[in-house]
């Protein structure tokens, strides 16, 4: 396996291209369990070592909201600046059962080298110039 460095650049691609997703489904996963609050919210990704701000944070709980996979509560007597929280939607969980099955089939095609499933490989073709990767090279 190759071994490579990350710079501080691919570190910040591989945070917006990839990571983020990875910070919806951990907020999907616990508005499950029980009601978050972005503070704790932010504490609990960084615990897993990503690097989230609220000026990142609190925007993704919105527009999760605005697609419906979370439901915002209140607490009123707080005024404009109350606690909110924020739980898990029907429509939330059904796109947390779809991603799991997704992360399932991920984890054990790059993990457990289970085989890609693929309707055809382009590779066995008849004259391809397509070549299976090695498994050194990925």
């Amino acid at each position: 396996m190759r071994r490579s460095s990350v710079t501080a650049e691919d570190a910040k691609a591989l945070q917006r291209e990839i990571l983020l997703a990875f910070w919806k489904i951990h907020i999907l996963h616990h508005a499950g369990e029980e009601p978050v609050v972005g503070q704790w919210m932010l504490q609990e990704l960084r615990r897993h070592g990503y690097d989230v701000s609220p000026g990142t944070l609190y925007p993704i709980l919105h527009r999760m909201e605005k697609l419906g996979w979370l439901r915002r509560d209140v607490d009123r007597p707080g005024g404009p600046r109350a606690r909110k929280s924020y739980r898990l939607t029907a429509k939330g969980n059904a796109v947390l059962v779809a991603v799991a099955r997704q992360l399932d089939e991920l984890f054990k095609e790059t993990r457990l080298g289970g085989p890609p499933r693929r309707p055809e490989d382009p590779s066995q073709e008849r004259g391809s110039r397509i070549r299976p990767v090695a498994r050194e090279e990925r």
